[in-house]
């Protein structure tokens, strides 16, 4: 599991839908969750978890997708299994991140140590594991 602290900037709920940013290191983040803890407010700092199978990779990427979590990052290290590359991505700051995509994407994307990429996230795909500051 990947985790991120960050911070709440805005909770908008319909329902039981909650749409819930955040703010990483400067950059924001998007949640959509069913169930929302009572202890998460606006400025509450929160460790958030992202499955390493939920983390997709961009190299080169150019356009608008509809996925409003995109990290800048840099390849640190990745190891090419039989069918799956495992990807340690570093997002600055010592903060980092592991994507776990298929070897046929890792070479199809040509994807090398230090290389430039997008980590691309889903908003359903976060979660919020602990609130830091309840």
């Amino acid at each position: 599991m990947s985790n991120l602290i960050a911070t709440v900037l805005t909770i908008e709920s319909c329902n039981n839908l909650h749409i819930v940013e955040f703010d990483f290191n400067g950059q924001t983040l998007s949640m959509m969750s069913l169930e929302l803890d009572e202890n998460i407010k606006i400025a509450s700092k929160v460790l958030l978890a992202i499955k390493p199978t939920h983390i997709a990779i961009g190299k080169s990427f150019l356009g608008d997708l509809s996925y409003s979590n995109q990290l800048k990052s840099k390849i640190k290290s990745m190891q090419n299994g039989k069918l799956l590359s495992s990807i340690i991505l570093d997002l600055g700051n010592a903060v980092e991140i592991e994507s776990i995509i298929t070897k046929k994407s890792s070479v199809r994307l040509n994807l090398k140590k230090l290389d430039e990429v997008t980590a691309i996230i889903k908003a359903s795909d976060i979660s919020i594991s602990e609130v830091l500051d309840a």
